[in-house]
Parts: C-alpha cells; structure tokens; sequence
C-alpha cells in the first residue's frame, strides 16, 4: 500500500503580513494512521523541500497526541523536511492520494497544474483521492472524466463559511471553500463548527476541519481495503 500526501508550498496570508502553510494535525494525524497501517508514505509539494508550517497550528491549544507524535519522531521530521517537487511525481505505483489543509493550499495547490493532473489521474482510475479542512481547495479546478468539475453532483464537505469567520479570515482568503465547492455542483453537508464531520462519496473523502483529518484519513485506509 503506498499513499501520496501532497502539502502546501505557500507562507503568505494575503496580504495580512502574517505567515500561512500546511495545519500540523492536519498532516500529523493521517500521516500516523497510514504509517501505523503499514502504508509507505511518499510526501510532496510544490517547490519540494520543508513545506512551511502554518504557526497558529503549532500554537499549545492547537496541539494534539498525533502531534506530540510528530515532535518526536526524528524519521518523520526527516521525511516532511524533504519532501519530493510535485512536477516530478507520477500517479503510477500509488493507491491513493491525501491532502492535509491549511489556509496554503488556497494559494497554490488550487491553482497547481501538476496536482490538477494528479487529482484527475487517480480520480479517472478509481484510486481514493482524500482532502481535509481548507485542502478541498484542491478541487477548484480539476474536472471528471465526463469534464465537468469533479465534484460535481458529489456529496463534499471542507472549512466552512461559518468557521472562516470564526478565524476572522473571510476577506483575507482568495476564495471559500464551500462557496466554491457548492459553485463547482457539490452538495456540501456540514457537520457542527469544530466538531470531526467526514464525508465518503464513491472513492472520494473530505474532511470538515482539524478535528476531522484523524477520521478522513481512516476512511481512505478502509476504501483501499474494501
């Protein structure tokens, strides 16, 4: 079993001046449920490299087991610190796909041709494609083999309106998670603000928040040993 985690390359918040990236549960968390799996992990992102870590995520109430995990596991720290260039990563060999969250992926992973034709691969070949929190931006633009967007008349979640104005960040962010899932024909359920809400269509998982990315990354565990 091997798995594809693709993080963020981008540190800017907009234009706040303040830094952005990847949500440390967000990759801690399923990178454990994977790893204790028995999966081989392979990391990428962009530019390939440390990809920058969102601080507010290394905040103490932010903290969680999976990332007291992380914070003393000198091999994973190794792997995230390395983490191959998306250009140069095929889909052949994988079984699935993962995206943690993280404001970053707004920025750059929406826009990623090289995640786009990964996304699509993996969806065109019926391979698991999984995305938690603010990585279904990851779906923005990448189409179903029937060309439209692949999200559409598929059952979804992500960050919702409500919890990006409870972070005050709704006119800092390029665009709303659910505003665009919702625009790409997504029917976009919701669980309670905060709380781990997972949804599972065909072969395609979202999570709702932080709090969800545990639980998102065992629903892609168990499609690929249906």
């Amino acid at each position: 079993m091997k798995i594809l985690m693709v993080l963020t390359s981008h540190d800017k918040l907009g234009n706040t001046g303040k830094d952005t990236g990847f949500w440390l549960e967000e990759f801690a968390a399923p990178y454990y449920v994977f790893k204790d799996a028995g999966a081989d992990i392979v990391l990428a992102s962009p530019k390939g490299g440390q990809p920058p870590l969102d601080p507010s995520s290394d905040a103490p109430d932010a903290q969680t087991a999976a990332t007291d995990r992380f914070k003393t596991d000198n091999v994973a720290q190794a792997d995230l610190a390395s983490t191959e260039t998306l250009s140069s990563i095929s889909a052949d060999g994988f079984d699935a796909i993962f995206y943690p969250g993280g404001h970053g992926p707004l920025w750059d992973l929406a826009n990623d041709a090289d995640s786009i034709k990964l996304i699509e691969t993996f969806d065109a070949t019926d391979r698991p494609v999984g995305a938690v929190c603010h990585a279904p931006a990851i779906f923005k633009d990448t189409k179903g083999t029937d060309g439209k967007p692949l999200v559409n008349g598929k059952t979804v979640t992500g960050f919702t309106n409500s919890e990006e104005d409870a972070v005050q960040l709704t006119d800092v962010v390029p665009f709303l998670v659910e505003d665009m899932l919702k625009a790409n024909g997504g029917k976009f359920e919701r669980g309670d603000d905060w709380a781990s809400f997972v949804v599972t269509d065909g072969k395609l998982v979202t999570g709702q928040n932080p709090a969800s990315s545990e639980a998102a990354a065992e629903k892609l565990l168990e499609l690929l040993k249906a």
